[in-house]
């Protein structure tokens, strides 16, 4: 039984902290850069998504502490496991903050097959790989992003090379938009309503900040 119990706290602990829909909560409390590395099958259609998310010093301490079950001050193969999983569960109603379209069309992604976690340099890494759940073949406009839909958590590409294409059709082109903040909400301003202000996850709108990386294709029927 208390195992279950703390197993119970540990897992709101990092839903909390990953993904709080508190509404006076509206601003980033938590940061990570980010990697995002699109593979591309030889008949150009989208392999899968790696990402790597490096989080912010204060968050990663947070989460040594909560994880540390052996009190040695770091985390061994065990408790990385255990962040990892619970990451994993924690995301899952949220795609694991993928933002994914083709041609303005949400693309639906298979969950990952797991959530790896690691320490380095004092902060916490995730990784994982996701497919389309669906052939997404790249044609017309293909863009690709990591958001969360409560603003609780930042993730960034401090770099425009960290948002990569591997084997991308010479008739392509890759463009990273890192969208303006104002001209955002003006272009979306039909959009808004106040439930987007006081619960962002009444519209999930929040996608429209996110920097995204955008693959232009001849089109094909």
């Amino acid at each position: 039984m208390r195992g279950r119990i703390k197993a119970a706290i540990l897992v709101s602990t990092i839903a909390a902290l990953l993904a709080s829909t508190t509404p006076a909560r509206v601003h980033p409390h938590v940061f990570a850069e980010a990697r995002l590395d699109v593979m591309v099958n030889p008949d150009h259609t989208v392999k899968s998504l790696r990402h790597v998310w490096r989080f912010d010093e204060l968050f990663s301490s947070t989460v040594l502490m909560e994880f540390d079950k052996n009190s040695d001050l770091k985390l061994d193969d065990d408790e990385l496991k255990d962040v990892g999983d619970t990451v994993y569960h924690s995301l899952a109603d949220y795609g694991y903050f993928q933002m994914v379209t083709a041609n303005g069309k949400d693309v639906e992604m298979k969950p990952p097959a797991q959530l790896m976690a690691y320490f380095e340099h004092d902060q916490l890494i995730i990784l994982f790989e996701s497919e389309p759940k669906e052939p997404l073949k790249l044609s017309g406009k293909v863009n690709f992003g990591v958001y969360d839909p409560t603003f609780y958590t930042a993730i960034d590409f401090v770099e425009d090379e960290n948002m990569t294409i591997n084997n991308m059709p010479p008739s392509c082109t890759r463009t990273v938009i890192r969208p303006d903040p104002d001209e955002a909400l003006k272009q979306n301003q039909s959009k808004l309503t106040d439930a987007f202000f006081n619960d962002p996850m009444g519209t999930d709108m929040s996608k429209i900040f996110a920097t995204r990386l955008e693959i232009s294709c001849p089109a094909q029927g």
